[in-house]
């Protein structure tokens, strides 16, 4: 259902007098749900109020508004052999007239798509974010949750991410079944996700939320094994990712061995500072390249980043 029209015929009482006749018409916005009140007024006499109540929760808009199925768009242009290049977002660091202009310079440099989160938002910002992306491009707004509560219904998708590197349930399933209902009211495209978060050199912020260890830098069998076992689980995509701020990156044969053995699409993100760095693990058979520290840093980096995937 994308639209709720009713008309409510609310009341008919006596009421001491008012001035003569007035109308006045406004609208309110109210928790996403539109009120267009109009009433009228007569001197010394019964009145009626007429309220349209036209309901549009994001979670129900037409689909038509989302540019496409973002999977799809992974799985094609893995099957294409097409490489994609995401900018991460973290509404913590970055919001208003400067997110506006990231946005626009972004879409200039030839982004595919926007990644929104972070594994610690302190901020109550993450719905106005993703609508100054929404405002100012229609590249596909993909929701990358640190934890349940980052979901918003105005992006396009969501990565539910698992964390198959650790063993830390409430990371496995425990939150996913906590945000299940909303997730299912959101509208949003759901991406089962396999998050492998990979030793980078120094401990991260995802480290340390999610309460695991990442798997060793250069045991590239047992990131193998852990993304094999992922995608028989039903994982629809693997992420496998340094964190944020990553002293090392993930390496490219760590990424061609998983590459190797896994038939769904890769993401891979993490201390990718260079295009040099980007276009290595293009090559080693990433379909998704993730970039966010480097360009929070040096805005200028952004365009030669994303020449990595030509």
């Amino acid at each position: 259902m994308s639209q709720v029209r009713q008309w409510l015929q609310v009341m008919q009482m006596n009421q001491t007098p008012f001035d003569p006749c007035f109308k006045r018409s406004y609208e309110m916005m109210v928790a996403r749900i539109k009120l267009r009140i109009t009433f009228t007024l007569k001197y010394r006499t019964k009145f009626r109020i007429k309220i349209e109540l036209d309901v549009k929760p994001p979670s129900f808009r037409k689909f038509a508004n989302r540019k496409m199925n973002v999977l799809q768009h992974l799985i094609e242009a893995k099957q294409e052999q097409r490489k994609l290049f995401s900018l991460l977002i973290d509404p913590d660091k970055t919001g208003g007239n400067e997110l506006e202009r990231t946005v626009v310079s972004a879409k200039n440099a030839g982004v595919d798509m926007f990644f929104v989160g972070g594994s610690l938002l302190v901020s109550n910002t993450l719905f106005d974010t993703v609508q100054i992306i929404k405002a100012n491009c229609d590249i596909p707004v993909v929701l990358f949750p640190g934890d349940n509560m980052q979901v918003v219904p105005n992006a396009d998708a969501i990565l539910l991410l698992s964390v198959i590197s650790g063993r830390n349930a409430e990371m496995l399933i425990g939150k996913h079944v906590v945000a299940a209902p909303r997730l299912k009211n959101s509208g949003l495209e759901i991406i089962p996700t396999g998050y492998m978060l990979i030793d980078s050199g120094r401990p991260t912020t995802a480290s340390y939320m999610s309460n695991t260890n990442p798997l060793p830098h250069d045991k590239d069998d047992i990131a193998a094994c852990t993304a094999m076992a992922g995608e028989m689980l039903g994982m629809k995509t693997i992420f496998m990712d340094g964190g944020s701020g990553a002293q090392n990156s993930v390496s490219p044969s760590m990424v061609k061995r998983v590459a190797e053995h896994v038939d769904v699409p890769i993401i891979v993100g993490g201390g990718l500072k260079t295009p040099e760095m980007a276009k290595a693990r293009f090559d080693a058979g990433a379909t998704v390249v993730v970039v966010g520290n480097a360009i929070e840093k040096d805005g200028s980096l952004l365009k030669d980043l994303i020449s990595a995937k030509f």
